[in-house]
């Protein structure tokens, strides 16, 4: 009898222990960009109470599964159901609130008096076909005083995690502390928040966005063999730099500040450079661009052979999950090619 209580108990234990932690989960893969706490940086704030009062969490586990394709918000489809709940359960913990329970009928409006209230009182923020807020992140991207930007309510993810009944929930009340202002307040009916409902949702007959969850690039480098000597080639990139109106900021070896000083290997160099009004531009559309911007490239000398390599924008787009952000990306790829090429051919 002991030995079967033990068994018991032992498999208990082991259930308990192995179901997946949301606090490690979250910690993983959300926190980068929602903050420890959930107060928001790069991604929107999830623990704003007036957020988690205004969506159930069925929104928040297929905003986790589909993402916002061209937006910031990526889609996690490798998780287990197991583990998206888990992570759902942490972010409702920071409400002393149950979820809310949303009706899951859809909303009967007219969608043409809809779109013309849109106009009046959505566009201003949501963008005059539901694009959405300019920018990500609580840096250069938008007034401190905003805790949330205006999301895109024409994304194909949006439309498939939000019910209804939780879009008509939110222009009923809005959302405190936020620009969102409740619809009634504003002097709106019923009926014209139900029309309005009934625009938005027409968004998802208008073209869905690709897929972004793998690259369209499999080339994670720019990479061109010299023809000079590697001396010849570090000046030509140099002049190369600022022909296409970059500042070079330094010249190390690659090794500087990993070996001891003096025994860096001089076969292996890097370039610093940088475009501040670039580079500020692009951060005001997504503070993630630092992680490859001011920008490097690197000369390295094996066998007789120079080789200068960068790493490659438009591989790196699609990990971004943001459609305006692409258009930097492409940019700095062709700067990064003419650079290459004026110095190596």
């Amino acid at each position: 009898m002991h030995l079967f209580v033990g068994i018991i108990l032992l498999l208990v234990s082991t259930l308990a222990t192995s179901a997946p932690r949301g606090d490690e989960l979250y910690a993983s893969h959300c926190a980068s960009c929602h903050g420890d706490t959930g107060a928001g940086g790069v991604g929107v704030p999830l623990s704003l109470p007036s957020f988690l009062e205004s969506v159930d969490d069925d929104f928040l586990r297929k905003t986790i599964r589909y993402g916002r394709p061209g937006r910031v918000m990526p889609a996690f489809r490798v998780l287990s159901n197991a583990q998206v709940n888990a992570i759902v359960s942490h972010i409702r913990g920071w409400s002393g609130k149950p979820a809310p329970d949303f009706s899951g009928k859809p909303v009967r409006g007219d969608t043409e008096h809809g779109k013309q209230l849109f106009a009046s009182y959505c566009a201003a923020c949501h963008g005059a076909r539901g694009e959405g807020g300019k920018g990500t992140g609580v840096t250069f991207s938008r007034k401190r005083n905003l805790p949330i930007i205006a999301p895109a309510l024409n994304n194909v993810g949006f439309l498939a995690a939000a019910s209804d009944g939780m879009i008509r929930h939110t222009l009923h009340f809005g959302r405190e502390n936020t620009p969102m202002r409740s619809f009634l307040v504003q002097g709106l009916s019923e009926q014209d928040i139900d029309d309005l409902v009934s625009y938005i949702r027409s968004f998802a007959n208008g073209e869905a966005l690709p897929d972004r969850s793998a690259a369209t690039v499999t080339d994670m480098t720019i990479t061109a063999e010299s023809s000079y000597s590697l001396e010849e080639t570090v000046e030509n990139l140099k002049g190369a730099i600022v022909s296409q109106n970059f500042i070079l900021i330094r010249t190390d070896t690659l090794e500087h500040g990993l070996a001891t000083e003096g025994e860096e290997d001089s076969s292996e160099v890097i370039l610093h450079f940088c475009n501040f009004s670039f580079l500020f531009e692009a951060l005001t559309i997504d503070p993630r661009i630092g992680m490859f911007l001011p920008c490097r490239v690197t000369v390295t000398e094996r066998d007789g052979k120079v080789m200068v390599t960068t790493i490659n924008p438009l591989y790196l787009s699609h990990l971004f999950n943001n459609s305006e952000l692409d258009v930097f990306c492409k940019e700095m790829h062709g700067v990064y090619s003419a650079i290459l090429e004026d110095a190596t051919l």
